[in-house]
């Protein structure tokens, strides 16, 4: 296996710069997942690490090694494509062992690789199947397991679950972690599902209009968001959002302003707070629901309650945000109608400046 090595990368097409200049570090053995909106870029990026479309500019480094002209095949790479793309005539063995037959290997290293990987994957049941008589999640497996076989230094994953139905996206990116704590193999995923990416990967790369906003681990990006698209795009129900003020800073918290009238403390953490307009932002799960006039609190009023059985959300109309959503237990007794007031841990509260920037995050790790 080796490391992955990104410097300067661009990618126009014509006038239209979509890859602006990327610089990453992936470490032999991470699993590394881009994600970001549609047409930010992210599988445009990948398809360059796998040789699949030319660049503009910069360099890709395989396992310390310049690949930036080598062809696909030369890069030590295998990409699983969102299509799973099986040969409807072969069998699963046979679909398995394409890549080898075509590279000329041995038939008993043919044999031995595609029983190792039908293992690996749990498809030793079905290699005799042709693919129309196998579910979505084996076909993919198959597809995974054509990678597998040609024992590449880095695994390339371009939104392969998009296909699937949900229960069977939750099933296969549990296979998909396992196999990479199997295998110990450098993996880089696109996926624009942010829940994917937290549950799947070692460091996440959020793009956006073809720039890295943040790398980081998934706490990172989820306690510590660099910006305000950070903070948004990841997490889920996103991070409300209060427009204010900060009038002030006493014993280490700031003073703050919300619209509507409400006044809260946020905690600066050390930090140098200036007076003037921010952004306070919090997630849903860190919202407390108490009795009206309670300190550092916003009152409201129930708009929706979601029942969904372990958690419920509250959508709640405040004089500080038009929709508040609170992530709160699945037994909660609120109900629509009701006139609530949503209490702001000043430790929980994050800080963004008038250009979207983090001021202060929230010290829950």
């Amino acid at each position: 296996m080796a490391g992955l090595a990104l410097r300067g990368v661009k990618k126009s097409f014509g006038s239209v710069e979509v890859i602006r200049g990327v610089d990453l570090d992936i470490k032999d053995g991470e699993f590394c997942v881009f994600v970001g909106p549609s047409g930010c870029g992210k599988s445009t990026l990948l398809r360059m690490i796998a040789g699949l479309e030319e660049m503009s500019d910069g360099l890709i480094e395989i396992g310390g090694k310049d690949v930036t002209f080598l062809p696909p095949a030369k890069r030590g790479i295998s990409m699983v494509f969102q299509s799973y793309a099986l040969y409807p005539h072969m069998t699963v063995r046979q679909n398995i062992a394409f890549g080898l037959k075509m590279a000329k290997t041995s038939r008993d290293e043919i044999a031995a690789r595609t029983a190792k990987a039908a293992n690996l994957l749990q498809l030793t049941d079905y290699l005799d199947r042709k693919p129309a008589q196998l579910s979505g999640g084996q076909r993919q497996r198959v597809a995974i397991g054509r990678a597998i076989v040609r024992e590449p230094e880095v695994f390339l994953f371009d939104e392969p679950l998009s296909n699937l139905d949900a229960a069977l996206r939750v099933q296969m990116r549990i296979e998909i972690a396992k196999l990479h704590n199997d295998l110990k193999a450098t993996m880089v995923y696109v996926t624009h599902d942010q829940v994917e990416a937290m549950t799947m990967a070692d460091k996440i790369v959020v793009l956006n209009a073809g720039r890295i906003e943040q790398i980081g681990s998934p706490l990172d990006l989820y306690h510590r968001p660099n910006n305000l698209f950070v903070a948004t795009f990841i997490g889920s129900p996103k991070m409300n959002l209060m427009p204010g003020e900060v009038t002030g800073v006493e014993n280490g918290a700031a003073k703050v302003a919300l619209k509507g009238g409400a006044h809260i403390s946020v905690d600066t953490h050390g930090k140098a707070i200036a007076n003037g307009p921010v952004t306070v932002g919090i997630r849903p799960e860190h919202i407390g629901v108490g009795q009206a006039g309670a300190p550092n609190s916003v009152p409201g009023k129930v708009v929706l309650s979601e029942h969904l059985g372990g958690e419920t959300m509250l959508y709640v109309e405040t004089s500080a945000i038009p929709q508040c959503v609170v992530k709160t237990d699945g037994l909660a007794s609120q109900k629509n109608g009701e006139t609530v007031s949503l209490s702001l841990p000043a430790n929980t509260c994050h800080l963004f400046d008038a250009n979207g920037q983090a001021i202060v995050n929230g010290s829950l790790i």
